[in-house]
């Protein structure tokens, strides 16, 4: 609001206008300002790989069978408020990522608490955190139960120990029906039972998961690298912003 009225003497016609609208202005700008810088630290704090995705982005291609109503109906963001959960399955460089991070990013835009994370690195979190804690629980998935949408790539890309299934069990009943949570996977729910191992404990993580889901299935012909040219993991990740900006979009 300091810096405000120097820039309103830039505004032609601006001492023709009376106390009341020029204060009006004032505010105006200031609300903005707190609320961008709101939405700046939700993406930073966020922690995605890549903030270039938009859901106004979505690559909507007939061979990769994407329903554009699927996909506009969650970034809304009543799964959120609901908790409900949404199931990205495909491939891998078919664009898993990007389509949960545009979801993400939709829901920092409505000021929701999001948190991205591969199950790789999930898992080492916990297991350090619980060596840290002596295995309190409640300390130990804190981190990751209080954030309105988890993101977890890299879902049981491969199997699990026993100590990590119970952690995903227990990080599951924590959010289960009180938080939403975005699953990117190769694999569908058929096949998460046996990479969980023991039956009792993968029975009981899928119950808290799939029931109250969104399935959102990604097929192509090619993948993502393939499709814009994109050679090798580097070269992926160097022009991963500029494929994004040139995609031509319905």
């Amino acid at each position: 609001m300091i810096e405000a009225p120097e820039r309103q003497e830039h505004i032609e016609n601006i001492r023709q206008m009376n106390f009341e609208d020029r204060l009006e202005l004032l505010i105006d700008i200031a609300y903005n300002t707190r609320q961008n810088n709101k939405l700046e630290r939700l993406i930073k704090d966020a922690d995605f790989r890549t903030t270039a995705p938009s859901i106004n982005n979505i690559d909507y291609q007939p061979d990769r069978q994407l329903d554009q109503a699927v996909i506009t109906k969650p970034a809304i963001g009543t799964y959120i408020k609901a908790h409900h959960n949404i199931l990205i399955v495909g491939a891998s460089g078919n664009g898993k990522t990007l389509l949960a991070t545009a979801l993400g990013i939709a829901a920092c835009r409505q000021f929701y608490k999001v948190r991205y994370v591969r199950l790789p690195e999930l898992l080492d979190d916990l297991l350090v955190e619980k060596n840290e804690v002596n295995g309190d629980f409640k300390k130990i998935l804190a981190k990751y139960g209080k954030h309105d949408l988890l993101i977890i790539d890299e879902w049981l890309l491969t199997g699990v120990s026993q100590e990590q299934a119970t952690f995903i069990l227990e990080l599951m009943e924590r959010r289960s029906g009180q938080r939403a949570t975005i699953f990117c996977s190769q694999f569908g729910p058929v096949a998460w039972h046996d990479k969980l191992g023991q039956s009792q404990i993968a029975d009981a993580i899928l119950d808290r998961i799939v029931h109250t889901a969104y399935h959102i299935e990604i097929d192509g012909e090619k993948s993502m690298r393939e499709r814009y040219g994109i050679k090798g993991q580097a070269g992926f990740r160097k022009r991963l912003n500029d494929v994004l900006l040139n995609i031509t979009w319905p």
